[in-house]
C-alpha cells in the first residue's frame, strides 16, 4: 500500500509539474507577470511556500491537478476560487494575460500539453537509447482459445497452429509486439489478414479495454518447445531434463511448440511421461513425472490442480539497441502509439463502442502505478510517459477550464475580433468545473465499484 501511495505521488507529481512548467516557461518568455506557481489547487499551504522575485511557490491544499497563476485584469469566480484567491501582490497593468496578443496567449496556454508531449517523447527515446526494446519476431499463432474470444472475434477460431498474420486493417505486423498492439487499439472493423488466405478475416470487437483484452490474451505466440532454464530440484531436474533441451515428442505424439507441449504437461499430473529430445545434435530419452501443483491458469485466472515440470521456455526474443537517431525514432513511434490508442479510446466513448464503464479515475492510476513501481524502475518511468500524453491530449478537450476550452475562447475571440462577454465566459467556466468535477466523480464510482 505504501510503495503504491508513493507511486501515485511521483507520478502525478512529476506529470503535473512538467505540464504546468510549460505554461509558466512560455508566460514568463512572453511577458506575463506570474502569481503563483502550485502543485494542488486552492489555497497554498504557507508552511510549503515561497516567493523568488514576483512569484510566489507552494503546494495547495487540494492535492489534484496544479495551476499557474497569472497576472489578469478580470476575476472568473470558482476558478479564481480554485488558484488561491486574488493576487497578494500588485499587478503590473501592462503585463496582465489580456494584453498579450492572441497568438502569445494561444502560445501560452498550448504550452502545457506541449511540455507533456516533449516529456513522453524524450523519456521513450532516452529509454530505446539506453534499455533498447525487446522483440518477439514471430506473428505465427500457436492456439486460439475460442472459448475466451469476445463477441466478434469467433473468426479468429479458424486460425491453425502455424498460421501467420500478416496485417491488421492493412498495416503490416512483424512481430508479436506489433500485433498485439494493432489489435488492441484499430478500429472496429478489425480485419486480419493472414498468409495464404485471400480473404482477410473480419472481426466486431468494440473499443473496450475488457473486450481487446480478451481478444489478445486468446492468441498465443508459436515458437519452438526448447527448455531455458529448470528449477533445483525440480521434476523435470531429477529426470535429468538439462537446458537447451528441444522437446520432439511425448509418449510418442509429437510436439511442435511450446504452449502445446505445456497444456500435455498441465494435463498430466502425476502421470509417467516418455519424453523425445534433441540434445547436442542427438536425441535423448527421459522419463518423468509432473507434480501436481495449485497452478493459476493464464487464461481463466483460476488456480487449479495442475502438472509441474519446474521449466521455462526459451522465448526467442530479439532485444534490439538503437542509436541516437534511432532512439528519437522510437521514442517517436512509442509516442505516437500511445497518442494513437487514446484518441481511438476517446473516438469510442463518443460513439458508444467505449463503455463509461472504461473510464478510470485517480484511484485506477494509483493502483497501475502501484504496479509498475513493483516490476521497477523502467515500467514505472514507461508509464509516466504514457499518461503524460494522455494529460496532454484530454487537456484539449473544448472544455472550459481546460486548456482545449481556453484556445476556444481565443479562437472565438479572433473570430469576432473581440473576447466574450466576463460574464459569458465565468458561466462556461463554472459549467466546465462541473463537466469536469461530474466526470472524475464517475471515474472514482468506477475505481471504486469496478467496471463492468
Amino acid at each position: 500500500m505504501l510503495l503504491t501511495i508513493f507511486a501515485f505521488i511521483v507520478v502525478i507529481g512529476v506529470l503535473i509539474f512538467v505540464h504546468e512548467l510549460g505554461h509558466f516557461m512560455a508566460a514568463k518568455s512572453l511577458g506575463v507577470q506570474v502569481i503563483r506557481f502550485s502543485l494542488g489547487i486552492g489555497p497554498p499551504i504557507r508552511a510549503l511556500s515561497f516567493r523568488r522575485g514576483e512569484t510566489e511557490y507552494c503546494l495547495s491544499w487540494l492535492p489534484v491537478g496544479g495551476y499557474v497563476s497569472m497576472a489578469t485584469m478580470e476575476e472568473l469566480g470558482a476558478s479564481q476560487a480554485l488558484e488561491g484567491g486574488a493576487s497578494p501582490v500588485r499587478v503590473d497593468p501592462a503585463r496582465v494575460f489580456e494584453k498579450r496578443p492572441v497568438w502569445a496567449r494561444a502560445v501560452i496556454l498550448l504550452a502545457g500539453v506541449t511540455m507533456n508531449a516533449l516529456f513522453a517523447l524524450v523519456t521513450y527515446s532516452v529509454m530505446a537509447g539506453t534499455i533498447g526494446a525487446d522483440r518477439l519476431p514471430t506473428t505465427q499463432v500457436d492456439s486460439v482459445y475460442a472459448a475466451e474470444l469476445p463477441p466478434g472475434a469467433a473468426t479468429l477460431g479458424e486460425l491453425r497452429r502455424g498460421a501467420r498474420i500478416t496485417a491488421v486493417n492493412g498495416a503490416p505486423v512483424s512481430s508479436w509486439q506489433d500485433l498485439q498492439e494493432r489489435l488492441f487499439t484499430a478500429p472496429a472493423p478489425i480485419r486480419v489478414g493472414v498468409d495464404g488466405r485471400t480473404e482477410v478475416l473480419t472481426l466486431s470487437v468494440p473499443l473496450e479495454e475488457s473486450a481487446r483484452s480478451a481478444l489478445v490474451g486468446a492468441l498465443e505466440p508459436l515458437f519452438a518447445p526448447v527448455i531455458h532454464e529448470i528449477v533445483a530440484g525440480s521434476p523435470a531436474d531429477r529426470a535429468g531434463l538439462k537446458v537447451g533441451d528441444t522437446v520432439l515428442s511425448v509418449n510418442g505424439d509429437a510436439v511442435a511448440s511450446w504452449y502445446q507441449f505445456a497444456r500435455v504437461v498441465r494435463g498430466s499430473a502425476g502421470q509417467p511421461l516418455t519424453l523425445t529430445a534433441r540434445r547436442a545434435g542427438a536425441t535423448a530419452t527421459i522419463l518423468v513425472t509432473p507434480e501436481r501443483r495449485g497452478v493459476t491458469d493464464p487464461h481463466t485466472r483460476k488456480e487449479a490442480p495442475s502438472g509441474y515440470l519446474g521449466i521455462s521456455p526459451q522465448v526467442p526474443v530479439v532485444h534490439i539497441r538503437f542509436g541516437m537517431l534511432g532512439a528519437v525514432r522510437e521514442g517517436g513511434r512509442r509516442s505516437l502509439q500511445v497518442a494513437g490508442q487514446v484518441l481511438v479510446a476517446l473516438k469510442g466513448l463518443l460513439t458508444g463502442q467505449v463503455s463509461v464503464r472504461e473510464l478510470g479515475g485517480p484511484i485506477r492510476i494509483g493502483q497501475v502505478s502501484g504496479e509498475a513501481a513493483r516490476m521497477g524502475p523502467g515500467p514505472l518511468i514507461a508509464l509516466m510517459a504514457a499518461l503524460s500524453i494522455n494529460l496532454a491530449i484530454l487537456n484539449l478537450l473544448p472544455i472550459p477550464v481546460l486548456d482545449g476550452g481556453g484556445l476556444l475562447f481565443l479562437l472565438a475571440e479572433a473570430i469576432r475580433r473581440r473576447p466574450f462577454s466576463l460574464e459569458l465566459r465565468a458561466r462556461l467556466t463554472n459549467a466546465g468545473l462541473i463537466v469536469v468535477a461530474a466526470i472524475m466523480l464517475f471515474a472514482i464510482f468506477n475505481d471504486v465499484f469496478g467496471r463492468r
